[in-house]
């Protein structure tokens, strides 16, 4: 069993429910694929870098899981497509990686 983390980018022209069904809907993608959603977190809405199919602002989103290795591609096939994501990343992270955001996952708590 691998650790991803995976950032998707959702078009701002949605509302607030319709963001949050499609945060619902690749959540349930990946526990239908037998990954272990272990971490959500909603950045809101950010500025672009720069501009992405003529929209400068978008819905930000992480997504902390594991599974196995095929799961990521079919979950990447999912956001390519879905219309309302302009962009994703998905990445395996390796233990040191996975420590850091466990730790920084306490503090955020503790910080609460």
């Amino acid at each position: 069993m691998n650790y991803y983390e995976t950032v998707f980018i959702v078009t701002p022209v949605l509302s607030d429910a319709q963001v949050k069904e499609t945060v619902q809907k690749f959540t349930e993608i990946l526990k239908a694929q037998g990954a272990e959603v272990e971490y959500e977190e909603d950045w809101g809405l950010k500025k672009l870098a720069y501009p992405i199919q003529h929209k400068t602002t978008g819905f930000y989103h992480l997504v902390q899981f594991a599974a196995p290795g095929n799961v990521v591609e079919k979950l990447e096939t999912e956001f390519r497509r879905d219309e309302r994501i302009i962009r994703f990343l998905t990445f395996r992270m390796d233990k040191y990686q996975r420590e850091y955001a466990l730790r920084k996952r306490k503090t955020a708590e503790v910080s609460k």
